[in-house]
Protein backbone atom coordinates (compact mmCIF):
# COMPACT_ATOMS: atom_id res chain seq x y z
CA UNK A 1 0.00 0.00 0.00
CA UNK A 2 1.59 3.42 -1.36
CA UNK A 3 0.63 6.18 0.89
CA UNK A 4 1.66 9.82 -0.06
CA UNK A 5 4.04 11.23 2.20
CA UNK A 6 5.88 14.26 2.20
CA UNK A 7 8.70 15.19 4.64
CA UNK A 8 8.85 18.36 3.98
CA UNK A 9 4.94 18.83 4.64
CA UNK A 10 4.84 20.17 8.52
CA UNK A 11 8.14 20.61 8.76
CA UNK A 12 7.73 22.33 11.92
CA UNK A 13 5.25 19.44 13.20
CA UNK A 14 6.86 16.43 12.15
CA UNK A 15 4.65 14.43 14.72
CA UNK A 16 1.66 15.95 13.13
CA UNK A 17 2.74 14.76 9.64
CA UNK A 18 3.71 11.09 11.21
CA UNK A 19 0.14 11.07 12.37
CA UNK A 20 -2.09 12.34 9.71
CA UNK A 21 0.22 9.61 7.62
CA UNK A 22 -0.86 7.02 10.13
CA UNK A 23 -4.35 7.86 10.42
CA UNK A 24 -4.51 7.17 6.39
CA UNK A 25 -3.13 3.90 7.04
CA UNK A 26 -5.11 2.60 10.32
CA UNK A 27 -8.18 4.88 10.84
CA UNK A 28 -9.50 3.09 12.86
CA UNK A 29 -6.33 3.14 15.32
CA UNK A 30 -7.22 -0.14 16.26
CA UNK A 31 -4.46 -3.10 17.24
CA UNK A 32 -4.55 -6.12 14.78
CA UNK A 33 -5.40 -9.78 16.23
CA UNK A 34 -1.64 -10.70 16.67
CA UNK A 35 -0.96 -7.58 18.52
CA UNK A 36 -3.70 -8.18 20.91
CA UNK A 37 -3.21 -11.58 21.79
CA UNK A 38 0.76 -10.75 22.76
CA UNK A 39 -0.72 -7.75 24.64
CA UNK A 40 -2.93 -10.04 26.78
CA UNK A 41 -0.40 -12.63 27.53
CA UNK A 42 2.23 -10.01 28.50
CA UNK A 43 0.39 -8.68 31.01
CA UNK A 44 -0.11 -11.53 32.93
CA UNK A 45 3.82 -11.46 33.50
CA UNK A 46 5.62 -9.06 36.79
CA UNK A 47 7.32 -6.36 35.58
CA UNK A 48 9.90 -7.21 38.15
CA UNK A 49 10.70 -10.17 36.08
CA UNK A 50 11.86 -8.66 33.60
CA UNK A 51 14.09 -6.67 35.75
CA UNK A 52 15.42 -9.39 37.49
CA UNK A 53 16.08 -11.08 34.15
CA UNK A 54 18.14 -8.26 33.30
CA UNK A 55 19.98 -7.99 36.64
CA UNK A 56 21.03 -12.05 36.71
CA UNK A 57 22.06 -10.98 32.53
CA UNK A 58 24.63 -8.19 34.17
CA UNK A 59 26.07 -10.95 36.54
CA UNK A 60 26.37 -13.94 34.66
CA UNK A 61 28.40 -11.34 31.89
CA UNK A 62 30.40 -9.61 34.50
CA UNK A 63 30.74 -13.47 35.81
CA UNK A 64 32.01 -14.31 32.74
CA UNK A 65 34.10 -11.70 32.34
CA UNK A 66 36.09 -11.91 35.37
CA UNK A 67 36.35 -15.85 34.47
CA UNK A 68 38.20 -14.41 31.34
CA UNK A 69 35.57 -15.67 28.30
CA UNK A 70 35.20 -12.16 26.97
CA UNK A 71 32.95 -13.39 24.17
CA UNK A 72 30.14 -15.47 25.96
CA UNK A 73 30.89 -12.37 28.60
CA UNK A 74 29.29 -10.27 25.37
CA UNK A 75 26.63 -12.38 24.41
CA UNK A 76 25.24 -12.12 27.65
CA UNK A 77 25.76 -8.42 28.25
CA UNK A 78 23.90 -7.72 25.05
CA UNK A 79 20.69 -9.22 26.58
CA UNK A 80 20.62 -6.73 29.04
CA UNK A 81 19.35 -4.15 26.90
CA UNK A 82 16.31 -5.73 25.22
CA UNK A 83 14.89 -7.53 28.67
CA UNK A 84 14.46 -3.79 29.98
CA UNK A 85 12.59 -2.69 26.74
CA UNK A 86 10.63 -5.75 27.44
CA UNK A 87 10.07 -4.95 30.63
CA UNK A 88 8.73 -1.20 29.79
CA UNK A 89 6.56 -2.95 26.81
CA UNK A 90 5.03 -4.69 29.42
CA UNK A 91 4.67 -1.69 31.94
CA UNK A 92 2.92 -0.19 29.00
CA UNK A 93 1.08 -2.86 28.29
CA UNK A 94 -0.44 -2.93 31.53
CA UNK A 95 -1.29 0.89 32.26
CA UNK A 96 -2.52 1.68 28.57
CA UNK A 97 -3.97 -1.37 27.33
CA UNK A 98 -4.48 -2.06 23.47
CA UNK A 99 -6.79 0.02 21.75
CA UNK A 100 -7.64 2.40 24.71
CA UNK A 101 -9.20 5.78 23.63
Amino acid sequence: MATNFNPQQGAGNGAAAVEQTLSKINPEKKEGKVARAIEEQTAKIPSDLFLWTAVGAIAVSLGLQIAGGKHKSLFFGQWVAPFLLLGIYNKLVKLEGHDKA
